[in-house]
C-alpha cells in the first residue's frame, strides 16, 4: 500500500480507502438490499484491508449507512484507535443540527472522527451550509473543541467543491469521479486551489457498475492518477479487498484509458451518451443535464430500478422545456459537443417505454 499526504492536515493516508456501505446490516431505503453483513463478518473484512495497509475508513452517521458507523467504532477499538483515520459525515445543513449529529457520531463510534464532512451538499442547501451559523461553522466550532480534527465538505457538484476549496474553514473535500464520469476530476486537476486541500474521491466504481467492464485496478488508477489523496471504494468481502489492495491487484495499468476508449467498450452493450459529467453545461430552466445523463448510463449498466425512479421525477417536463428552448446555451457550453435536446428526448423515450 502506498500513502499520500492529506492536504495540509499533516496526516498520511492510504491511497485506497475503505468505504463502509457494503458492511452494513439490512437494507437502507436509498440503498440496494443485498448488503447484509453480520458484525463479525464486517469486522473481518475491515481487518483484512487493515492487514494490507489500509488506514482510512469512511462511513456516515446512523442510519445514512445503516449500522456501518457502529461497526467501524468496534473495529477501531479492536485494532487500536490510533492506527486508523476515521472519516465520517452527516447530511445536516443547519449548524445546530450538524453539531448534534457529530455528538451522536462520537457516541456511535465510541471515539471522535478525524475527518467530518457535511454530506451531499447540493445547490438547494449550499447557502445554508456556508452561511454564518451553518453546518460548516458548526464543524469549525467542534474542531476547536477537539471533538473532530478536520472539517470537510462532501458533494457531487464541482462548483460546491470549488467553493469549499476557497474557504479557509474547510480542510478536506470529498467528491466523486471515475473512468466514465471523469469530467470533475479533470477540472480539479486544472485548478491549483484543490491542491491546498486533502481530497477523497468516491464513486470510483460508479456504485459497482463499472467492474463488469474494467478491472478494479484500472478504475482505481484512473482516480489515483489525479492529484487526490485517497480513492474510496466500497468493500464487502475479502475477495473485493484483494482485488483492490492485495495480491490479486497487481500494479495497475501504465496509462488511463481515454474517454473514447471507455465509450467504445460500453458501446458493446448499449449506446452511451458521451457525457463525462464535467458539469460545465447550464440549463436556463434549471435541469441538471449531467444528472439526467448519469441516470441514463446507470440504467443500461445494471441500475435500472433506481435510474428509472430518479428519471421519472421530472424528465417529461425537462424534455418539453428543452424542446421549447430557443437559445440552447447548454450546447455552447458542452466541450464534447453533445446534442443535448436530442439526448434529452432519448432519455424521455426510455422512461416512457418502461414506465
Amino acid at each position: 500500500m502506498k500513502y499520500r499526504r492529506l492536504g495540509k492536515t499533516g496526516l498520511e493516508v492510504s491511497e485506497i480507502g475503505f468505504g463502509t456501505i457494503p458492511i452494513l446490516k439490512g437494507n437502507v431505503p436509498v440503498l440496494p438490499d443485498y448488503y447484509d453483513l453480520e458484525e463479525e463478518e464486517a469486522l473481518a473484512v475491515m481487518e483484512h484491508a487493515f492487514r494490507l495497509g489500509c488506514n482510512l475508513y469512511d462511513t456516515a452517521i446512523v442510519p445514512e449507512y445503516g449500522d456501518a458507523e457502529l461497526k467501524l467504532g468496534k473495529f477501531a477499538a479492536r485494532v487500536g484507535r490510533e492506527k486508523l483515520i476515521i472519516s465520517d459525515k452527516a447530511r445536516f445543513f443547519d449548524g445546530n443540527e450538524m453539531y448534534q449529529a457529530v455528538l451522536t457520531s462520537c457516541e456511535n463510534l465510541g471515539t471522535s472522527a478525524d475527518l467530518y464532512f457535511v454530506h451531499q451538499v447540493d445547490g438547494d442547501h449550499e447557502e445554508e451550509v456556508f452561511r454564518p451559523g451553518g453546518a460548516l461553522d458548526a464543524l469549525t466550532e467542534l474542531k476547536a473543541e477537539g471533538r473532530i480534527r478536520y472539517a470537510g465538505i462532501a458533494s457531487h457538484y464541482y462548483d460546491i467543491l470549488f467553493r469549499g476549496a476557497r474557504d479557509s474553514r474547510v480542510d478536506v473535500l470529498q467528491g466523486s469521479g471515475n473512468l466514465l464520469e471523469r469530467g470533475m476530476l479533470d477540472r480539479m486537476r486544472e485548478e491549483p486551489l484543490f491542491r491546498e486541500k486533502g481530497i477523497l474521491i468516491n464513486k470510483v466504481c460508479a456504485a459497482g457498475i463499472l467492474t463488469d467492464f474494467f478491472p478494479v485496478r484500472t478504475l482505481l488508477h484512473t482516480v489515483l492518477s489525479c492529484p487526490v489523496s485517497c480513492a474510496l471504494i466500497g468493500l464487502g468481502t475479502p475477495g473485493q479487498v484483494d482485488a483492490a489492495m492485495g495480491r490479486d491487484a497487481g500494479d495497475g495499468p501504465e496509462s488511463v484509458p481515454s474517454f473514447d476508449e471507455v465509450l467504445s467498450v460500453l458501446e458493446r452493450d448499449y449506446e452511451p451518451i458521451p457525457c463525462d459529467r464535467c458539469q460545465r453545461c447550464r440549463c436556463p430552466y434549471g435541469t441538471e443535464i449531467h444528472t439526467v445523463f448519469r441516470q441514463y448510463q446507470y440504467y443500461f449498466l445494471g441500475k435500472e430500478y433506481w435510474a428509472l425512479k430518479k428519471l421519472d421525477l421530472g424528465i417529461e417536463q425537462s424534455a418539453e422545456l428543452c424542446r421549447k428552448c430557443g437559445e440552447m446555451p447548454c450546447m455552447e457550453m458542452c466541450p464534447r459537443g453533445i446534442r443535448i435536446p436530442e439526448m434529452m428526448e432519448r432519455v424521455r423515450r426510455l422512461v416512457k417505454e418502461h414506465r
